[in-house]
């Protein structure tokens, strides 16, 4: 400290603009030395019980890991700094800063609590739906903060002797930090005992209120029960989050209690809707009401889906939602009210209770309600509506007027029973031969009003031409006999040709004279019912879309052949199965309905080759089988083949794009008299199979050797999914090195499979097996499962490692639709960032759909991850694919790295050129010298892969090189 004396001599001699001078640079002094100052400490007594710290305490947001405060003056009167630094990579860089003075002479004891979630001033839009607040908490002085154990806030004891003035640096998990209180231990206690007890009751009253209304929906079956019951167990489910209740039966993270509460509010909102629409039956009055509440609700529901993603937008729009069904129902209720609907008059006293409630609601979360009463309250009156709602609706259901009592006449009781029947009457005066129906049955069919009144003549023409005697000799049977009743099904045909079945059910009605003079009963359309008994006895034995015999009903007429056929018969049957080429591909990109429409167009040119004795088939999704016979000649049978590819190779103009298909066709022809037609079949299959992965849209007769090698991949394929169950996969990991330095950039990461018996099996083998039994997504998922856990393993166990991990994608694992949210949660799960995730994949494996691989990978880059072209320069389209795609790195083929010859280092200096002027990184494999890895480092190719820099290594090897090459960064970490 400076004199005064000195002080004020110096302030005489000094001018005034050294002194302005002087000022400035003491001004920038402290802002570069004390970026942060402390609050007004608050002072503390022993009557202190409970002290709201919130506006004292000074919050700093965006400030880094490291953290520098000047600390409140002691008694002293001494300012001291502090350095504090982040002990969570939770830490976004926010901090919270308040100081504590003890003005008595006693040691105090106190808890600092900062709660999770506050309804208060949590906002409309965007919503603050809670979350851990404080991490840790560093005191000035002393150590860091203990932590009690609570699951609704964050507790921490401190003490404070006895004239002290403490600075407390609060590590924030958020920027936000809606409440801070400084307790008295049994203080606190207390209120949240008493806070235990209200919560209990309030919970026991929402259970049994939802329980009861659920009971009474199974007894009483009235659509405004279930209606209720669902508002009541959403209310239930909602407070059951706000009390913490549902944290005792599951372990929740902070993470799942935002989109719990999201999903709540969520619900609370559809079932509101939805109980609205059924108590106040608005199908009634409006067809367009029931299309709007439908779409409400759907939408609602997929609002809870986008809780899982983003639980602020989620409940954000569930408010909003909450509140515009309430504005509507008080629409409704007064305009149904002024109408004397008396369900609409009952519900005027809960609703007015619901627009209270959502009054003082918006009054909170926006901040004009500020008390730690109000969010329980809330919650209890949200059990006060659901209450009201409950008796409103039992006093509806369990109501009954005179007709509920049943206070009517047969006849009306007769009447109400057809008319809800929806039968048409059918009249025929027989004196005067005239019919009539009511409603008029011409309508029905498209015909003018009243075209089938009159003479049953007018019948006639109409009937189809097989039942028309058999009509008019029902009605003469029924003249004569004069008893009995008329039970008769006819065909009408309708104005747009189409014939209806009509059933008609009558009773004659006999005059004084012992005459018929009337005939009174029903008339139905029963076409519905004849196509489906139609439909039932046709499916078992022939294809829906096409009208091809299926598989049972095509080997059936197989066997039938075969039974009368043999060596001395012209009865030589062949069987070809058709497979045509990429047709999944053809769905995918078109959809199904045009890939129906394609089959349909197959099937049409396939039975113009036919001729009347063959037979075609369709046998599965895009397979057809043919047994031909027409044909028994070798030649004629191999030009027969290939004038089918020929017929499916035209091209199929569809929605003006054309559409070039190709076909795999199996032959087998029946040479062993004990072979059987499903035997056939299958010979004629694996020959098709054999055709597929020879590349397709070629033939492929029939070969002994073929049923061994389908038996070994079906052995393979079971053999690998038993190697899934019992983890045989591994990952070895090769390095990834900067050509320039030497340096590991990265790992990428090859899977292995050690089989038991057949030792070492190639992913060249058993990956082509797996994308086509359907195992593609999960071996995917395992390796970059594998491959991620070991590099976040080696990233905690070395600091920061400034590398990168590279897993290979199959193309299979593109067309899932589900990929980017099962590679989220892999990175996620692991706490791995997804720019050090390197994903490759092949130019193949883009050229198979690529819509959907774009779509796909633009997806993944937005979530982070980078993305390699491999193999680049084996095929012919991965130039384009460089600008088309989202790619980071390309990765060139071994065989132009190692292309010697002029053309070869022509074509890779342009490659190299090209690539780096489209700011990409390149990664050459192959390279087998030191020399060629400098020629390569000064064309500006980036990195390198081979057995020169390391071959493939498992991951505890990998761990120790890291360590070796990386000596320095694990000692820089906290």
């Amino acid at each position: 400290m400076i004199p005064a004396s000195i002080a004020r001599t110096v302030m005489r001699k000094l001018p005034l603009q050294a002194l302005f001078l002087t000022f400035l640079l003491s001004v920038l002094v402290l802002q570069s030395v004390a970026p942060a100052f402390a609050a007004e400490p608050v002072k503390i007594s022993r009557e202190d019980t409970a002290l709201d710290l919130t506006k004292t305490t000074e919050i700093y947001r965006n400030q880094g890991n490291v953290f520098q405060v000047s600390t409140a003056a002691g008694a002293d009167g001494i300012v001291r700094r502090i350095e504090v630094r982040s002990t969570d990579n939770k830490h976004q860089g926010d901090w919270a800063v308040f100081a504590l003075a003890n003005v008595s002479d006693q040691q105090l004891d106190r808890v600092i609590v900062a709660p999770h979630f506050r309804l208060v001033n949590s906002r409309l839009f965007w919503p603050d739906l809670g979350s851990q607040r404080i991490i840790s908490i560093t005191p000035s002085e002393g150590f860091a903060l203990d932590r009690e154990p609570s699951s609704e806030a964050d507790v921490f004891s401190i003490t404070l002797n006895p004239g002290a003035v403490v600075t407390f640096v609060a590590e924030l998990a958020t920027p936000d930090l809606p409440q801070l209180y400084l307790w008295e231990p049994d203080a606190y206690k207390d209120t949240v005992n008493a806070f235990t007890l209200y919560r209990g009751i309030v919970l026991g009253i929402a259970g049994l209120l939802a329980l009861i209304l659920t009971i009474l929906f199974v007894v009483k079956g009235t659509a405004m029960l279930p209606a209720a019951a669902a508002l009541a167990w959403a209310v239930l489910g909602y407070i059951c989050v706000d009390f913490g209740f549902l944290e005792k039966l599951v372990s929740l993270s902070s993470g799942d209690q935002r989109i719990w509460r999201a999903a709540t509010e969520v619900g609370m909102a559809a079932s509101l809707v939805l109980f609205l629409f059924s108590y106040l039956n608005l199908n009634r009055w409006h067809t367009n009401l029931v299309y709007a509440t439908l779409a409400w609700i759907g939408g609602l529901g997929l609002l809870a889906g986008v809780a899982v993603y983003d639980p602020a937008i989620a409940a954000g729009v569930a408010r909003i939602s909450f509140a515009l069904t309430a504005a509507a129902g008080v629409f409704l209720i007064l305009f149904l009210g002024l109408k004397r609907y008396d369900r609409a008059i009952l519900l005027v006293p809960s609703w007015a209770l619901l627009i209270a409630w959502l009054v003082v609601a918006w009054m909170t979360v926006t901040g004009r309600l500020d008390n730690d009463i109000v969010q329980p309250a809330l919650g209890g009156g949200l059990v006060l509506i659901v209450l009201m709602i409950g008796f409103t609706v039992m006093q509806h259901a369990f109501a009954g007027g005179s007709f509920q009592n049943g206070l009517f006449s047969d006849l009306e009781r007769q009447s109400l029973a057809l008319t809800g029947s929806g039968d048409i009457i059918w009249d025929w005066d027989v004196a005067r031969d005239r019919i009539v129906t009511i409603p008029d049955i011409s309508l029905h069919l498209g015909l003018q009003p009243g075209a089938l009144h009159g003479p049953v003549r007018n019948w006639l023409p109409s009937l189809h031409p097989d039942d028309r005697d058999r009509f008019r000799a029902t009605m003469d049977v029924l003249l004569e006999h004069r008893r009995g009743k008329l039970n008769h099904e006819f065909r009408v045909r309708a104005q747009d040709g189409h014939y209806h079945w009509l059933a008609v059910k009558a009773r004659p009605v006999v005059g004084s004279t012992g005459e018929v003079i009337r005939c009174v009963g029903t008339l139905i359309d029963v076409t519905e019912e004849r196509n489906s008994i139609e439909r039932l006895l046709r499916d078992p034995l022939m294809d829906n879309l096409t009208g091809l015999p299926n598989r049972q009903l095509f080997v059936d007429r197989i066997q039938s052949l075969l039974s009368i056929a043999s060596d001395q018969s012209p009865i030589q049957p062949t069987v070809l199965s058709i497979g045509i080429d990429g047709f999944k591909l053809v769905n995918d990109r078109l959809g199904i309905a045009a890939g129906d429409n394609i089959l349909i167009v197959l099937t049409r040119r396939l039975r113009r080759l036919l001729k009347p004795q063959d037979t075609l088939s369709r046998i599965s999704g895009d397979r057809f089988g043919i047994m031909l016979v027409s044909e028994t000649e070798t030649q004629k049978i191999a030009d027969f083949a290939d004038a089918l590819l020929r017929s499916i190779s035209t091209p199929i103009d569809f929605a003006n794009q054309e559409i070039v298909l190709s076909a795999s066709i199996g032959l087998a022809s029946w040479l062993d008299q004990s072979q059987d037609g499903a035997g056939l079949l299958s010979d004629a299959e694996l020959a098709m199979l054999r055709a597929k992965r020879e590349g397709g849209n070629r033939v492929e007769p029939f070969r002994p050797a073929f049923r061994t090698a389908g038996s070994d991949a079906l052995e393979l394929e079971n053999d690998l999914r038993r190697a899934l169950e019992r983890k045989e996969l591994t990952m070895v990991y090769q390095p990834i090195v900067e050509l320039a330095t030497r340096r590991i950039a990265g790992f990428e990461a090859l899977m292995r499979w050690e089989h038991p018996r057949r030792g070492d099996v190639s992913p060249n083998e058993f990956i082509p097996v797996a994308e086509n039994c359907g195992l593609i997504h999960q071996v995917g998922l395992f390796a970059l499962e594998r491959a991620v856990a070991d590099f976040s393993l080696w990233q905690q166990l070395g600091g920061d490692l400034p590398i990168f991990i590279s897993v290979n994608m199959s193309s299979a694992q593109l067309i899932n639709s589900g990929i980017c949210d099962d590679f989220r949660s892999v990175v996620a799960k692991n706490r791995c960032q997804p720019n050090q995730v390197k994903l490759e994949l092949t130019e193949s494996v883009l050229m198979e759909n690529p819509e959907q691989s774009r779509m796909i990978l633009n997806r993944l880059k937005s979530m982070g991850f980078t993305l390699a072209l491999d193999d680049f320069g084996t095929g012919y389209a991965g130039v384009g694919y460089l600008t088309k795609l989202p790619f980071d790195t390309v990765k060139i083929d071994r065989s132009l790295v190692t292309n010697n010859t002029p053309t070869g280092r022509t074509v890779l200096v342009s490659l190299l050129n090209m690539i780096n002027k489209l700011d990409m990184e390149t990664v050459a494999e192959g390279v087998d010298t030191d020399e060629l890895a400098a020629k390569l480092s000064e064309l500006g190719c980036s990195y390198g892969q081979s057995y020169l820099f390391g071959p493939p290594i498992t991951a505890d090897m990998a761990q120790r090189l890291l360590r070796e090459r990386f000596p320095l960064v694990g000692t820089n970490k906290r």
